[in-house]
């Protein structure tokens, strides 16, 4: 992946964001789309070697399209300012964890693995899970390489109050009240650009493995 043109693609497109500035600059995109589309199936291959649970992943459905959805927002504007991908098994969407990572017009690279936005019987799922076996999310936590890297749990949307049914002096109560089990890095690239891309992304799935674990069994044992 050749970083430095796909931020200057991308911030191009974050000051002209408009479809005849796109269709002029379509055969750049198209170049970056399928340099995207190697360093996804790459990273594929990668994470497969760690993560001898990861179902079958086709890197060109596992990349996001670049054309937003504004039927129901209220920036109109036509197209992401970032490539994305999620590198998990498409038939469990939303039953099973993934990975996650996009790079966009800065530079920056946000990488992480979990479950994002479960669906109602799934959160219910994990939340019991928690209160059945706290230690093995307290494991999860203190597993160093999760430590180091994410630190904590994404709190994105965290209910202010336990949710119903959960006690508030319930073990891990802080993460009961979640609505995503994610961790999540942000990285500046453009500080020092690395030579292995892919390797810098899969380190950070990598280490969040030890989540992915546990939602793995979270989901499982608990339906």
């Amino acid at each position: 992946m050749h970083l430095p043109a796909l931020v200057e693609f991308l911030a191009g497109l974050a000051q002209n964001n408009t479809r005849p500035w796109f269709v002029w600059n379509k055969p750049a995109y198209d170049v970056l789309r399928e340099e995207f589309e190697t360093l996804v199936a790459d990273l594929v291959t990668r994470v497969a070697r760690f993560d001898r649970k990861l179902g079958p992943v086709d890197p060109k459905k596992a990349m996001f399209r670049i054309y937003r959805d504004t039927r129901f927002s209220k920036d109109k504007t036509p197209y992401k300012t970032h490539f994305s991908a999620a590198i998990r098994e498409r038939a469990k969407k939303g039953l099973e964890p993934g990975y996650y990572f996009h790079i966009d017009q800065h530079g920056v690279l946000v990488a992480g693995g979990g479950i994002y936005n479960p669906d109602p019987p799934t959160l219910g799922r994990i939340r019991r899970y928690i209160v059945k076996n706290p230690g093995a999310l307290t494991r999860v936590l203190r597993e160093p390489r999760f430590k180091k890297t994410y630190g904590r749990l994404a709190q994105e949307e965290a209910l202010a109050r336990p949710p119903k049914g959960f006690s508030a002096d319930a073990p891990h109560i802080d993460a009961i009240k979640l609505k995503h089990y994610f961790g999540i890095v942000e990285v500046d690239l453009m500080k020092r650009p690395p030579k292995d891309l892919a390797g810098v992304i899969a380190g950070y799935f990598r280490d969040v493995v030890p989540l992915m674990e546990w939602l793995r069994r979270a989901v499982k044992e608990t339906r």
